[in-house]
């Protein structure tokens, strides 16, 4: 009988360890020649597995090896060159950054696996050791091998775990969302005029912000993409099938934007460095329990709203910097709430608007919407109103014919600006409203400080912007009679257009004659220029409210005397309310206690009430009581009355000074 001797078969591990010998012993191998021999490796250790490396990962930044199954990421891995000291690439900042934001990784030399889950190391195993003598024969470690074997059988079994409270989600979309970022910023730098983020980026400088830098703009993509997926997320009835392509049909048609931004910008992401950490951001959001994390959105306190505590908790793990560069600060709700009442009450006493905010006939805008914390307040308010007026039935059909068509926000950046929307339609949702087909929340990406839109366009995200910032110039020349909100405190201001600097010029003259100031820099702050805005939008109305909460030093400071000047002559009644707060000036309060601010930051606040009369009515005499929330604890104080070549109203003045 005859004896046939069976080859005996060689393993995937034997395959692998034989090329990478044969790469070694060449003595010309470096990091990238091995990566053909992994991607073989990884890929026949399971299957439907598609293991990629793509050197523009590198070069923007990513894990060099992205795993798939079925388009789905599995994990990820970082390679070294062989021999390469592990435990100094462990301390690095980019595998810090990695095992952060990567819940399933591997760090290799190719002979070492060192595989992390969430940030922990879970186990090391080496399949050879480097031999003693430069390029010897790699010592291969069957035990090594058999061990390497089981970890990778767990890295692909390994699933994206689920996330049960709000904290742990916001921190964890954060660490994707930094990754996201810098593969964009990575990408500008290599692509040329003609590549899909250059054209996006040059589109936002055109009809947004002219000086948009490019890492703002990859931070500003960056975030839009991550609270995009969250809203989708949230309006999605299951996590069955939600996935990033899925995402746009979950998003809410009341944000007609950030839809089609989805639906068409999606499309170009794939095959982009980016897609992949997209994807494991939906599936993380998939895998989240959103009905735990959703349970205290809908409840707010005095000093809490979870949406935008939510918000500021990503801010925070994502870039804390960014928190106070932008101006997120979150306006406490005493505050938003006592903006907005007496507002309501202005618009009783002094226009006899019985119903206050709650009169279909007025038209409310918050020219810097951020979250929406303001425009939040003053539906609240109305819906109030409406119950305690018995018109709790009345409630759905007045929301579609007289609330959503006349209280309109601006924002400038796109994540407050996805956050507001999902923010307000939450709310709606409570107060058991549901948008109309193709109805919309009057809330629009647009730089409030620019005239109008500079020409139309008609395709793309260019088309998008373009409709967005032509139905925010309807509004802006629309009767609009109360400007209300929190708008950014910045001295450099990046709005350098010529529009609002032809306004903010008046500002420069008293009684005609030049300011002849040194530092006239400060009328060029950003709530200088949102304050001017607000006084053109109620003088071109004819009549109305401006109620701000802004930076207070334009109430004693010369060099705002011609802004108090013209002030006065828009308006007939200014009320302030000096919160004091300046760490800058070491405020105290008068009997020598401590003064503290609403916000955490040093610079002083006041709240400004400013209300014109229709043109027809008479100025008030000087006596006029002011609104019931501004004098009930701290008694106004009649500081001064126009006159002169300007005319002018009365000015009261209340400064509460103490702790927060």
């Amino acid at each position: 009988m005859e004896l046939f001797i069976l080859p005996r078969m060689t393993t995937p591990f034997e395959t692998y360890l034989a090329k990478i010998q044969a790469d070694y012993k060449g003595g010309n191998a470096t990091e990238y020649t091995y990566r053909s021999a992994l991607e073989h490796l990884l890929e026949s250790l399971a299957p439907e597995v598609d293991a990629s490396s793509d050197p523009k990962h590198i070069a923007c930044g990513a894990p060099d090896f992205i795993v798939e199954r079925r388009h789905v990421p599995l994990g990820y891995l970082e390679t070294k060159d062989v021999g390469a000291d592990l435990d100094d690439d462990e301390k690095s900042d980019q595998l810090k950054r990695y095992r952060a934001s990567l819940h399933n990784l591997i760090l290799t030399d190719y002979l070492e696996f060192r595989w992390y889950v969430n940030g922990a190391k879970k186990l090391t195993t080496r399949i050879a050791d480097v031999g003693a003598h430069g390029r010897a024969p790699l010592r291969r470690d069957d035990e090594g091998i058999a061990k390497t074997a089981q970890l990778f059988e767990q890295f692909y079994s390994t699933e994206v775990p689920t996330v049960g409270t709000p904290k742990e989600l916001a921190q964890r979309m954060a660490a994707l969302t930094k990754i996201v970022r810098d593969l964009i910023a990575g990408s500008l730098r290599e692509e040329d005029e003609q590549g899909m983020f250059h054209k996006q980026l040059n589109a936002f400088r055109h009809f947004l912000l002219p000086t948009l830098k490019p890492d703002e703009f990859a931070d500003m993509y960056a975030q839009t993409m991550a609270y995009g997926l969250f809203a989708a997320r949230v309006n999605a009835p299951t996590a069955k099938d939600f996935t990033r392509a899925s995402a746009y049909q979950f998003l809410p048609q009341a944000n007609p934007f950030l839809r089609r931004l989805f639906l068409d910008v999606g499309e170009e992401l794939d095959g982009t460095a980016v897609a992949p950490f997209l994807d494991d951001l939906a599936a993380l959001l998939a895998h989240a329990d959103m009905s735990e994390i959703l349970k205290t959105f809908g409840k707010q306190t005095q000093t809490s709203d979870p949406v935008v505590h939510f918000y500021e908790t990503f801010l925070a793990a994502y870039d804390p910097k960014l928190r106070e560069s932008r101006g997120v600060y979150y306006t406490p709700e005493p505050v938003v709430q006592f903006i907005v009442n007496s507002v309501h009450e202005l618009l009783q006493s002094r226009f006899n608007r019985p119903l206050g905010l709650a009169d279909g006939s007025v038209l409310l805008l918050d020219p810097a919407t951020g979250t929406a914390t303001f425009l939040y307040e003053v539906m609240r308010r109305i819906h109030q109103e409406q119950l305690a007026h018995g018109q709790a039935g009345a409630w759905k059909q007045y929301a579609h014919d007289k609330l959503l068509p006349r209280i309109f926000g601006f924002e400038l950046l796109m994540a407050p600006y996805a956050v507001a929307h999902l923010k307000l339609g939450l709310l709606l949702g409570e107060l058991g409203y549901s948008f109309a087909k193709h109805e919309r929340l009057g809330v629009f990406l647009t730089n409030t400080l620019e005239q109008g839109v500079k020409q139309e366009a008609t395709f793309g995200i260019e088309g998008y912007l373009s409709e967005e910032g032509s139905e925010a110039a309807k509004v802006k020349h629309d009767n609009i009679m109360v400007v209300l909100g929190n708008p950014p405190y910045s001295g450099h201001s990046a709005n350098q257009g010529e529009w609002i600097g032809a306004l903010v010029r008046d500002y420069y003259f008293v009684d005609g004659k030049p300011l002849g100031e040194r530092q006239s820099k400060w009328l060029q702050d950003d709530y200088v220029k949102f304050i001017r805005f607000a006084q053109w939008r109620i003088a071109q109305t004819g009549q109305g409210i401006v109620a701000f909460i802004t930076n207070h030093g334009y109430l004693d400071n010369p060099t705002f005397r011609g802004m108090r000047q013209n002030l006065l002559a828009t308006f007939d009644e200014i009320y302030v309310l000096d919160l004091h707060g300046n760490a800058k000036k070491r405020e105290v309060a008068p009997d020598g206690g401590k003064d503290e601010n609403v916000f955490d930051i040093q610079q002083g606040v006041a709240i400004l009430l400013a209300v014109k009369r229709p043109s027809t009515a008479q100025r008030p005499a000087p006596q006029t009581s002011p609104p019931r929330g501004v004098g009930a604890q701290h008694p106004t104080t009649v500081v001064g009355v126009g006159g002169g070549v300007w005319g002018g109203g009365t000015v009261r003045h209340a400064p509460p000074w103490g702790t927060r």
